[in-house]
């Protein structure tokens, strides 16, 4: 026995004193309706409430928008500001749809609706036709033309004068029309490569985007203003016609846009062009993270100061006073430049096993927190990571017998860290016989680089726990053996990396790789370790493995960034991919890490794969429990 299995200590009861304090909210799921084959748990980041408000340029007299809100965001008002249209989640949670109504909030009516992301809807000068973003057809965001009096469909950005590389982002983003209906304006990161955040060092992609036009026949397409390094969104036409104003800020920063943590560090500026000469106006200077620029008048220009103390609505010649109001977001100013619609969203903790939108007739979808596993002996355990201490909880699949088996606080971290679920006990994994549940314990995602982990494990009753490396590096996501004897895990740090396997009989570790490997996932069979590995320096890809070390197979190559992949029992991948990249521009997200991420699935073999969900939000860690464990 080496010294690191001398070194365990074996302590009692420590998770099974606590009291239930801790537990998840009441979770209970049931078993999937007629004709379905069950339920499949997902992970999703985003808001979970977005209502629509209204009120005066000034702020004053804010009320509800709609009779009767639901999941509601993005609005757009006609030319003659007499109807709004918006998105709306209303046919179930990640389900994006377009709805329109009166602008008092009455007469609320669908306008398309269906399994793809539509969104950003705005209509045309005339009321006759809708310009949106649709991921209909080859699931990618395309800016489409609905005409409302034919009925008619069509897409502007598929064409071969238009589409970029399919293997690089070609994504179409905020679509507004000319005020003489003869173009629409666009943002677009067609033809720019996959980065990483962190100067193409990080796993999470930044976005850079141009501007463009297009008529609304599909010809004309041209770009009407770029810059190296820097992404341009949402534009918006001068009421003459002659300038497109958008926000500009640095493709590093759309990171930064969208996490909390740096929010209120990030800069941008709003930027006018002339349609014709492209000649360019800076309007804004300094700091501040300032996007929705829209023309509210001949000479006024408003915008959304995301973020800070002083978030809201501004105005770049200040003609009318700022307006100070959290969490708002996508402003839009009627055409007498008297009112604004905008949306409020929060991001409270969806309920563990709340509905949401399944794109798959045979299985219902349900929430869950993360890294959900299925014990052989049909016991669920997840890292309850919402409620903020990112602890073991084991249940029964219907969420009766609810057990805290190990909590992270009072082991030594820091109690900071663990609340915002930058360290806790991180993916439980079941041993065969269901003994013991095996789990990271540390710091995790960017504190990585600068705190260790361990792998540990814990009575599945959680009479007892014990520490299985010696914590003189990042240890973590471990995997058991199909006969339990060993366990897999990655270790991450500049002096050691890859996959490693721990012999619990011998205590003997062996190095499996050496390259930057995450994630093993053993399959129940025994015979593969499905990873993620980092291909190059901007790109990480879904890969099997024996246990020996040999048969190495890369089983995704979108360039887009593939992993978090899990074995199905019925020996099929599931995994989550930015393959069709982002849904909407990066800046305009709130907390969180890969807003581009869906869930797919594919054979052993990497053949057969197929996206799961469609949403504009990040879907992860998906587990299906069948009716029979219900």
């Amino acid at each position: 026995m080496d010294n690191g299995m001398k070194r365990r200590s074996f302590l009692a009861a420590g998770a099974a004193a606590v009291g239930t304090a801790l537990l998840p909210q009441p979770f209970a799921v049931a078993a999937a309706g007629s004709g379905k084959k069950g339920v499949m748990l997902i992970n999703r980041i985003g808001p979970s409430t977005s209502d629509l408000y209204i009120s005066n340029a000034d702020g004053t007299n804010e009320r509800k928008l709609l009779a009767t809100p639901g999941f509601d965001y993005h609005a757009g008002v006609s030319a003659d500001g007499r109807t709004v249209v918006f998105t709306s989640e209303r046919t179930g949670d990640g389900n994006s749809c377009l709805y329109r109504a009166r602008i008092d909030g009455t007469n609320i009516q669908p306008l398309l609706t269906g399994p793809a992301m539509d969104d950003s809807a705005v209509l045309s000068p005339d009321g006759a036709k809708l310009a949106f973003v649709s991921t209909r057809g080859d699931r990618k965001a395309h800016i489409w033309v609905y005409d409302l009096r034919a009925g008619k469909l069509k897409c502007l950005t598929n064409s071969a004068a238009v589409a970029g590389d399919p293997a690089l982002p070609d994504g179409h983003f905020r679509p507004a029309w000319s005020p003489d209906g003869q173009w629409i304006a666009f943002s677009s990161d067609r033809g720019t490569p996959w980065r990483g955040h962190n100067d193409g060092k990080g796993w999470e992609h930044t976005q850079e985007l141009s501007l463009y036009v297009i008529r609304p026949d599909g010809t004309g397409f041209r770009k009407v203003a770029s810059k190296e390094g820097y992404c341009l969104g949402s534009p918006k036409w001068s009421p003459d016609g002659r300038r497109i104003v958008f926000y500009e800020i640095t493709t590093e920063g759309t990171w930064g846009a969208h996490r909390p943590e740096y929010i209120g560090k990030v800069e941008s500026q709003i930027v006018s062009v002339d349609f014709v000469t492209g000649d360019r106006v800076e309007h804004t200077a300094g700091p501040g993270l300032k996007v929705s620029p829209q023309y509210v008048n001949a000479t006024e220009i408003g915008y959304l100061l995301k973020g800070g103390a002083d978030e809201g609505l501004a105005y770049v010649s200040g003609t009318l006073p700022a307006v100070k109001r959290p969490w708002l977001r996508s402003p839009v100013w009627t055409p007498d430049g008297t009112s604004v619609i905008y949306q409020k969203v929060g991001f409270a903790v969806r309920p563990l096993d709340k509905p949401v939108y399944s794109w798959d007739s045979d299985w219902e979808y349900r929430f869950c927190d993360v890294f959900p596993v299925l014990s052989r002996q049909g016991r669920l355990a997840i890292t309850d990571k919402q409620l903020g201490h990112s602890s073991i909880v084991t249940m029964q699949p219907d969420g009766s017998d609810q057990r805290l088996v190990f909590d992270s606080f009072g082991k030594g971290l820091d109690p900071v860290m663990v609340a915002k679920g930058l360290a806790g006990a991180f993916r439980p994994a079941w041993s065969p016989d269901g003994a013991w549940i095996a789990f990271g314990l540390g710091g995790w995602f960017q504190e990585r680089a600068n705190h260790t982990a361990v792998i540990a494990r814990v009575r599945s009753d959680g009479s007892a726990w014990e520490t299985l490396t010696d914590g003189t590096t990042n240890a973590g996501f471990p995997s058991y053996s199909a006969d339990g004897n060993e366990i897999v895990y990655r270790v991450w740090g500049e002096q050691a990396k890859g996959l490693r396997i721990l012999n619990l009989t011998t205590g003997a570790t062996r190095v499996l790789t050496d390259e930057y490997d995450n994630l093993p996932d053993w399959s129940p069979d025994g015979r593969l370790i499905l990873f993620t590995r980092k291909t190059s320096a901007t790109n990480f890809d879904v890969c099997t493995i024996r246990p020996d070390g040999t048969g190495l197979r890369v089983l995704t190559t979108s360039g887009s960034n593939d992993g978090h992949a899990v074995w199905n029992p019925d020996g099929r991948i599931l995994y989550n991919s930015g393959e069709y990249g982002f849904r909407q521009e990066a800046a305009l997200y709130d907390n969180t890490f890969q807003p581009y991420g869906q869930i797919f699935v594919m054979n052993a073999d990497g053949s057969g794969k197929r996206m799961l969900t469609d949403s504009q939000w990040e879907d992860s860690m998906p587990l299906y429990l069948p009716n029979s464990v219900l």
